[in-house]
């Protein structure tokens, strides 16, 4: 996962508890922008807005995770509660039609939380750090994703992921798929990983071997295409915590994972 505005980014869209919405550009209450002479939002507060969001805590071995009572956590039985009954719905209606129905899952903060690293190096980014991370596959599941991965497949939706993980990651992320429970359709065919040495043909406008120049949503939306266009499948709802993991068309309908922590444009 490439994640090129990690500390800028803690002041990235999302709506806190009890917060305004803090995004690039966006005033906040008795704030201004930084691009006026007025003082931006102090990073020290917004650190303590995010911490109050999630209801972070450490546990008995010194790792942070998120409250099962948090305000995070009630925005995501929100959405999950909507993404079911729609999921429902559009499975019925694709089946009466004929059609393949598909969701494509993002990984990294929509289906395994990371905010023990954001914690740990002080939301900023390192691949060397970033890396070792990934390889422990002991990440914890965002609140509710594997049941609704396993939710999908009961209603007859094939589940596919799409993300920025590097093949060399896939090991881990199938490992800590599994640890959480979301152990559905996590061979090569459903799971597609950036490749930089060996890119797929269908990225060709943007990545050929050993020249990657796609952008996130040319490689996330040109997978999507795929998904739909080259195995046949109607992409009925997409999954990701970054606009760009949705942006690019190529789903039916949307869901936005709250992450207030990186942006990756």
């Amino acid at each position: 996962m490439h994640k090129p505005l990690r500390f800028a980014a803690l002041a990235a869209a999302c709506a806190l508890a009890g917060a305004g919405l803090y995004g690039a550009g966006a005033a906040t209450a008795g704030q201004s922008t930084a691009n006026s002479t007025h003082e931006p939002y102090n990073i020290g507060l917004l650190v303590k807005d995010i911490d109050a969001y999630y209801g972070t805590t450490a546990d008995a071995n010194g790792v942070y995770q998120a409250s099962a009572t948090s305000p995070y956590a009630k925005d995501l039985a929100r959405i999950d509660s909507a993404a079911r009954k729609y999921i429902d719905q559009a499975a019925h209606k694709a089946h009466h039609k004929g059609e393949k129905p598909a969701v494509v899952f993002d990984i990294d903060d929509t289906l395994l939380l990371s905010l023990d690293y954001e914690k740990r190096y002080n939301y900023t980014y390192n691949s060397a750090t970033w890396a070792a991370y990934v390889n422990k596959a002991d990440r914890p599941g965002v609140f509710g994703s594997a049941e609704l991965v396993t939710y999908a497949k009961s209603k007859g939706v094939e589940v596919f992921y799409n993300s920025g993980l590097s093949e060399a990651q896939r090991t881990a992320a199938v490992d800590n798929l599994k640890k959480i429970g979301a152990d559905v359709n996590l061979d090569a065919d459903h799971m597609f990983l950036k490749n930089t040495a060996n890119p797929p043909s269908y990225l060709s406008g943007c990545a050929t071997p050993g020249a990657w120049t796609c952008t996130t949503v040319q490689y996330k939306s040109g997978t999507r295409k795929h998904i739909e266009k080259d195995l046949g499948y109607e992409i009925v709802a997409n999954f990701g915590d970054q606009y760009s993991d949705l942006d690019g068309g190529y789903a039916d309908k949307t869901y936005k994972i709250p992450n207030p922590t990186y942006f990756v444009s």
